[in-house]
């Protein structure tokens, strides 16, 4: 992984990757209860959460820089390496992204590679209801569910927004489903089994 191995950590660590959208500016209530249950939480963003994020807080609340962008190659690494990922909120364009090996960002690589290694990867996609019906963004689900990842979509019961819902729209993101889907990658991916 690029993002890199900054030593060992006593807890399992994950990235909490948030592309732009209005849920980026949510996190920090998840990213708390994340490392109340026992996360080392790292925040990656794309270039376009940024302007939804307090990068301060979260990296205070982390205790990690939340990055957004590759290091030079003679850097150090600045990050534990995952054990998980979330990707919280993942916009239509990075889930078709994905899908197709796109790593043109930070936040791409970093899911391609866990892709790759077969990491356990949860990723609650947030299109509006018009893009949530492209036939991109539908095949690009499909993918990545038949990759393993676990993709949080079913408007039936996490209702999308419409185009151009503006603040609203954030209010729809089902933190909690997210939270169960973590715990149970907690419980089941990365326990030990029973002896």
């Amino acid at each position: 992984m690029t993002a890199g191995d900054a030593g060992p950590t006593d807890r399992p660590v994950v990235y909490v990757i948030a592309c732009g959208g209005r849920p980026a500016g949510a996190l920090a209530p998840f990213v708390t209860d994340l490392r109340t249950n026992g996360w080392d939480v790292c925040v990656i963003a794309t270039p376009s959460a940024l302007k939804f994020m307090d990068t301060a807080k979260l990296a205070e609340l982390t205790g990690h820089a939340v990055r957004y962008d590759y290091k030079q190659p003679d850097e150090p690494d600045v990050l534990p390496l995952p054990d998980a990922i979330v990707v919280a909120p993942a916009t239509f364009n990075t889930i078709c992204k994905c899908a197709f090996g796109a790593s043109d960002t930070l936040a791409l690589g970093l899911l391609n590679e866990a892709v790759g290694l077969g990491l356990p990867i949860v990723a609650v996609p947030t299109p509006n209801t018009a893009l949530a019906k492209h036939p991109a963004f539908v095949e690009s689900v499909t993918r990545l569910r038949s990759w393993g990842v676990r993709v949080l979509f079913d408007p039936g019961r996490y209702p999308l927004p419409s185009p151009n819902m503006g603040p609203p729209a954030a209010a729809l993101f089902p933190w909690e489903a997210l939270a169960v889907e973590v715990e149970d990658i907690r419980r089941n991916a990365l326990s030990p089994p029973d002896e």
